[in-house]
């Protein structure tokens, strides 16, 4: 028997948040509490999940980093039949919130115009749903993620490549040391003779910097935020693409300061800009493994 767990909800005043930004709201309050309470690490397991399931979106990401931060891959119950596995009796569901989405019908005025876009989808609310991480199932053995150990492989190649689409110049400069990478808006430049795994992390933080602090932002940062952020991304991509990484918790702790709103756009942009870069850094999307994500990718 699976069932689904509706005590692993954090609240509000009392109440269930039932929408995203409740949500988000509620894992926030709870990382500040953990954080005071001197558990640095909460904010570490937060941004592994971010290297995990970058898919999906900043508040189910926190969601399932509280729920299970051991989690590594997750699906709905019937996505794992699809992959030949199956859900272990017992074991409790990780509630995300789902999109709920709608078609509205465009007036006989409007759709005379454009018949062939007489309706739109539209996003109408969310819904409770729930995923199994893959150590609540068993069955067949899924095809091994790859992972680099240390060395970045095509991954610099990629990042590269999509940093030219952006229209961003990449070069390599002795004159900069002793600074590792530098961002100029629009210009990096990274020390060459770094090792490869050095080289990749520096480029993510770069490419971060560009990112992020190249463009307007709804609060000021202060230059130890920017480089706090700028890390934090470099710490989600490498360990996304399975180079080893220390610890997050330290170092990134500076991205609390006692201000939820704060920190809750730090995690977010930091979430958000990892996402991109990871997405730039993945191989062409085949169609059978575009259908097999489509039920991971949720509000």
């Amino acid at each position: 028997m699976n069932t689904i767990d509706n005590t692993n909800t954090v609240a509000i005043n009392g109440k269930k948040p039932s929408t995203k930004q409740e949500m988000i709201a509620a894992n926030i309050k709870l990382l500040i509490e953990q954080l005071e309470a001197g558990h640095s690490e909460a904010l570490t397991n937060y941004l592994t999940a971010m290297s995990r399931f970058h898919n999906y979106s900043f508040g189910n990401v926190l969601e399932i980093a509280r729920q299970m931060p051991a989690a590594t891959k997750v699906a709905g119950f019937w996505t794992w039949k699809n992959l030949g596995r199956n859900v272990k009796a017992g074991q409790k569901g990780i509630r995300i919130l789902a999109p709920i989405v709608g078609v509205r019908r465009k007036k006989d005025s409007e759709a005379q115009k454009d018949i062939t876009k007489q309706n739109e989808r539209v996003l109408v609310g969310f819904r409770n749903a729930y995923v199994f991480d893959i150590s609540q199932t068993d069955g067949v053995d899924l095809p091994a993620m790859h992972e680099v150990n240390g060395d970045p492989g095509e991954s610099i190649d990629r990042l590269a490549a999509f940093l030219k689409g952006k229209g961003i110049q990449l070069v390599y400069n002795p004159n900069i040391a002793p600074a590792l990478g530098v961002s100029y808006g629009g210009r990096i430049a990274i020390l060459p003779g770094q090792s490869k795994a050095e080289e990749f992390s520096t480029l993510v933080h770069e490419t971060a910097h560009e990112l992020l602090h190249k463009a307007d932002r709804r609060t000021a940062t202060t230059k130890t935020v920017r480089e706090t952020e700028a890390e934090a991304v470099a710490f989600v991509v490498g360990k996304a693409v399975g180079l080893v990484t220390g610890s997050a918790s330290a170092d990134y702790i500076q991205l609390y300061h006692g201000n939820a709103s704060l920190l809750a756009e730090s995690l977010e942009v930091i979430q958000q800009t990892a996402s991109v870069i990871l997405a730039a850094l993945e191989p062409p999307v085949t169609e059978d493994r575009a259908s097999q994500e489509l039920e991971e990718i949720a509000a």
